[in-house]
């Protein structure tokens, strides 16, 4: 009698294989990556988009975008347009008092409000300095102007309402050999308007107001 024969085997089941781990190069390229997305980003915002903008400046409006500087008959530059300049000399026009004494490299706190004491404080010294330097008697000739006695927000606007402006005639005619009828015409000459009415005040650019005047008293 035959024997049974054996069931065949079973089929060997395949081992999935185990992972390969990450090579460690791979941390290096993330980085690389970083790097390069970085330095790109750098030149895009710091150097290309600033020259772009300054070359579309320089089209539209060159002396803006040279700082708007102001220069004398010789072509020194004597300063901006955009930053007073501590004109005491009592034959020139002054701007607004500074905390800075107009320095844009120096910081300062926010100008004190109108309730802090500091504010009066502020503009009591310099009526008293009015007064002494100016021979301006405030019982006898009237109130000053806020803008006058009062510093700005940024400390360096050469701006000032007409009216700040115009009180100080008296004073220029008095150490130059102009009158008050001409420094007056001269004032109002130099009067920005808005350039849509009623929003904003006129002004005056003080700094290029005395740029003006100096060749006529000979400084």
């Amino acid at each position: 009698m035959s024997r049974p024969s054996a069931p065949p085997a079973p089929a060997a089941v395949p081992v999935a294989a185990e992972p390969t781990p990450a090579p460690a190069h791979r941390g290096a390229r993330h980085v690389r990556a970083t790097v390069i997305f970085l330095v790109v980003s750098l030149l895009l915002v710091g150097v290309a988009y600033p020259l772009v903008v300054t070359g579309i400046a320089d089209v539209i409006n060159p002396a803006g975008a040279a700082g708007s500087l102001l220069k004398d008959p010789n072509g020194t530059v004597i300063g901006s347009t955009l930053i007073a300049q501590n004109t005491s000399a009592p034959y020139l026009f002054w701007s607004r008092p500074s905390l800075t004494d107009y320095n844009t490299t120096l910081g300062a706190d926010t100008p004190p409000g109108p309730s802090d004491p500091a504010l009066g404080q502020l503009i009591n010294e310099t009526i008293n300095y009015t007064e002494q330097a100016w021979n301006w008697n405030i019982s006898h000739s009237g109130s000053l102007p806020y803008w006058f006695i009062a510093p700005s927000a940024s400390d360096l606007d050469p701006d000032l309402v007409p009216q700040a402006v115009l009180i100080q005639v008296p004073r220029v005619a008095e150490n130059t050999n102009l009158s008050i009828a001409f420094l007056t015409h001269l004032v109002n000459a130099h009067i920005t308007t808005p350039l849509v009415p009623y929003i904003g005040v006129p002004f005056v650019n003080v700094l290029k107001l005395d740029i003006a005047l100096l060749p006529l008293i000979g400084k």
